[in-house]
């Protein structure tokens, strides 16, 4: 009885000491991430989409534990398909959902995006399109005091640059 008593003690004890390390801290936070997009380019000359490697710089608020505010610069790399390619930029916002799970974050996002693509190709001129659309996303992240790991997920309902998205693993740091 004594020992059961002790362990259970011990486990409680443990829980309470390593329990802000997976606490979430509120306020502003910056980070990155890199990962794996997909985007293209859709008008009357070209209709295609590639994959390549991008990255994005984070910057947010978490002002409540379920409610943050989000604001990204991604940088979607280059697609490319015989001669022609694309090179999609954007800057998004985003209002950020978290849903109450112990030691983890699973969230979803909703936002507005405004894109660029710069494209050439050996037969036409090279030019330039943009457009601001409805960005959306789902991810996770784990807590270790202030800084996290995320897992994420992002679309851009751009047409015109074939609806771009990366799947990205990144970490943020947040200021108290």
């Amino acid at each position: 009885m004594k020992s059961h008593a002790f362990a259970v003690a011990t486990a409680l004890t443990l829980a309470c000491a390593t329990a802000p390390a997976f606490s979430v801290d509120k306020g502003v936070y910056l980070g990155a991430a890199l990962g794996q997009t997909e985007s293209g380019l859709r008008d009357s000359n070209f209709n295609f989409k590639d994959r390549d490697q991008g990255y994005k710089l984070i910057a947010g608020i978490r002002v409540l534990g379920l409610l943050a505010v989000e604001l990204n610069y991604v940088d979607l790399g280059t697609s490319s398909v015989g001669g022609a390619q694309a090179k999609t930029k954007a800057a998004d916002g985003f209002a950020m959902v978290f849903l109450p799970i112990p030691l983890v974050d699973v969230y979803g996002k909703l936002g507005y995006v405004s894109w660029k693509t710069d494209a050439s190709s050996p037969t036409l001129a090279s030019f330039r399109t943009t457009g601001s659309d409805l960005a959306y996303g789902a991810g996770v992240q784990v807590h270790f005091g202030s800084l996290s790991a995320r897992l994420e997920y992002e679309a851009f309902d751009a047409r015109e640059a074939a609806k771009p998205t990366m799947l990205s693993l990144g970490a943020t740091y947040t200021f108290l």
